[in-house]
Parts: structure tokens; sequence; C-alpha cells
């Protein structure tokens, strides 16, 4: 059996109709985007945004054609709300040779009821950003906030074990999950679908569908802010919340230490380059704090955080220290700001909190910028 090609797909979306106009989304030209790699086919589909929840049964009609095509491992339909007049389809001789279709316009992945969205990133792992990703979360919630989680992280998902929480989430309707809920955070990980030691060996465009799908068919409810935990780097999962997330902003977490901040900087210069406001920068272990005498000492230097947001011209969001007491309640899943909400260490990451919600008052969210790869 030969590789999927697109001209098989889009042969099989011709046969999906959009309902109001009787025509093929295909003929009407509603694709908006095409991925086909390796089995696994995304397709983008640009809808009048009022129409809304009337058109699901179209994407899942789509889905269900592409998952007909001989070869096809798993396929995806996104609906995309065009923000701007639609510019003509790119033509086959303007397709990128890695088979992705340039996008026609900016667009938005739409999540009903959540007002924002913030991604918690850094350029490297062993930063310390989903514990920083955690208690930002529930110290936006001490901030009178409504406020969700979302575990990005598909190969390291860590949401589970930091509040304590297990069990796979219900479905009513077999179609849309539940969020699981902890300390009053309404949260949401792939890490509740497999066992904590499975790996997850996928490829992008698989991680994407995930992603995608953990936003789009999740019952969140009315949401102030939805905060996620991307994963480290600068890949396909942190391209795909860019590009398709209508986010309100950024927070990158970093270590003072040089080696650190080069990939922070790395992590900050890439939203900045698809137009995603960074609210600011966190330094996560900025010193350490001794349990026996209350010592400090700044075990990987300190300020480096400070002066390269100072450099770079966005925020410093403040320091969060190297604490037992931050570790020893993470591993037991009972995060220092809600079990320990006065203590030294929980007012860093409410200080935190505070800056972002404080932001997030000047930030509105935005459409996904348009990429073209040259």
């Amino acid at each position: 059996m030969g590789a999927v090609t697109r001209e098989q797909v889009l042969e099989a979306l011709r046969d999906v109709v959009e309902p109001r106009s009787g025509q093929s989304i295909v003929a009407s030209e509603m694709i908006d985007g095409l991925i086909v790699k390796d089995g696994h086919v995304q397709v983008s589909i640009a809808v009048d945004p009022a129409a809304g929840s009337a058109l699901e049964p179209m994407r899942q009609a789509a889905e269900k054609a592409m998952a007909g095509v001989p070869g096809v491992l798993s396929a995806t339909a996104i609906l995309t709300a065009e923000r701007q007049p639609a510019a003509r389809p790119p033509s086959s001789a303007e397709q990128p040779a890695n088979g992705q279709a340039t996008p026609r316009a900016r667009q938005q992945l739409e999540v009903p009821g959540v007002k924002a969205i913030i991604a918690v990133a850094s350029g490297k792992g062993g930063v310390g950003k989903s514990t920083l990703a955690v208690n930002l979360a529930l110290g936006l919630q001490a901030e009178g906030l409504k406020t969700g989680l979302l575990d990005a992280d598909i190969y390291g998902p860590s949401a589970p074990r930091l509040l304590g929480i297990s069990g796979k989430p219900t479905s009513p309707d077999g179609k849309r999950l539940d969020p699981k809920t902890a300390y009053g955070l309404k949260v949401m990980s792939i890490g509740f679908l497999i066992e904590e030691d499975t790996p997850m060996i996928w490829r992008g465009p698989m991680v994407q569908s995930a992603l995608v799908q953990m936003l789009r068919d999740v019952n969140w409810g009315d949401l102030d802010v939805l905060v996620v935990d991307m994963p480290p780097g600068t890949g396909d999962a942190q391209l795909t919340m860019a590009q398709q997330v209508p986010l309100s902003g950024a927070v990158i977490v970093s270590t003072p230490q040089d080696i650190a901040l080069i990939d922070a900087r790395k992590g900050l210069n890439m939203f900045l380059k698809v137009n995603v406001p960074v609210l600011g920068i966190v330094e996560n272990m900025s010193y350490f704090v001794c349990p026996h005498c209350g010592g400090r000492s700044e075990v990987f230097g300190h300020g480096g955080a400070r002066d390269e947001a100072a450099r770079l011209g966005v925020d410093f969001l403040g320091e969060v220290p190297l604490h037992l007491e931050i570790r020893t309640r993470s591993d037991a899943g009972t995060p220092v700001v809600a079990s320990a909400p006065d203590s030294p260490e929980a007012g860093a990451f409410r200080a935190v909190a505070s800056r972002v919600a404080a932001a997030l008052q000047g930030a509105a969210p935005r459409a996904a910028p348009r990429i073209v790869v040259d």
C-alpha cells in the first residue's frame, strides 16, 4: 500500500457538504489547510464564526471521510473561524514541499467559554515549568479568576502527579470529556488517559491532533483563564498552539544560568515571531533556601532571567526559590499554593500570578497568525 496523498484526501472530502449552501467543502474553497504525513491527516475547514456548533456534524463527516481513505491511520478535522476576508486558496504549485498547506487567512480554534488562554513555556526541560504552571494556575484562582489547566506536555505529562489526581475522565455524550477537578481547578491531561509509565511514541501530527482535541473536545465551561503547560522546546506542539489557539500571552520559565537562558531566549523569540504577546519571564530555582538554617545559596547563579528580561524589553514576573517544601509538596500532589498558602514559597508563586493577572487585563486574545514557511 502506497503513502496517502493529498489528492486522495481531497477527493474523499468532495463528498462532505456544507449544509447551508449544499456545496462540497472542497468546491466552495473551505479547506483552509491540509496536512498529510505518515498516514496521519489533519484538515482545517474555514467556517462562518456565527455558525458555531451547528457545523459539528459536518466536521465529523469530514473526519469519517478521511478515515475511509486506505492507509489513513488517524484523521482530525478542525473548524476555524475566519476573522478576515478569505484570500485565494494556494494552488498546487504553491504548496510547500512538506505537504502542509499555507493557511488562507488568520484563524483560531474556538474554545467556548474560555476568556483568555496563556501558555507557560520554556526552551528546555528541567527548569520546573510544570510546577510553575500548576502553582500559577492556583495563584490565578486565588486572585479570584475561574481557572483551568491544560497539561499539553504530551511526552511528559505532570499534572496528574502534581495535583494528586488520577483516573480516566468521564464523557456525558461519548464525544466530549469532562475535565477532572483538583483544588477548584478544571484539569485535562493526556496522563489521565494512559498509564503513568507508558511512553508516548507519537509523531508530530498525532501530537497536534491530541492537543487540538484536548482543547476542543473538553467541557471547560466558563473560565476566566486557561493555563497551558507547554512541552519544552520550539517544535510541532508549540507551533500548533501558536498557530491555532487564540493565546492571550506566554509566560517564559528559566533558571538563572546562562545555558538555560539561551534556550529560554529561543522560546521567547518563537512567540514573538508568531505575534503572541510575551507576558514576562520567571526565574525559577532562583536561589536555594536551606531547610535547616534558612540560609540562602545561589546554586545556579542569580538574576540572569531578570537581566535577560530587561535586555529583551519584556516584564520580569518574579523569582521562585529552590526549596524543599516546593519539591516535597509537588511530589505528594499537594502543591504549595494550595496546601501552604501562607508560606513564603507560596507567596513567590502568588506574586507571579498577581503580575500575570495584571498583564492579562491589557491583553486581548488574538487570532492566530499567518505563518509562511520559506
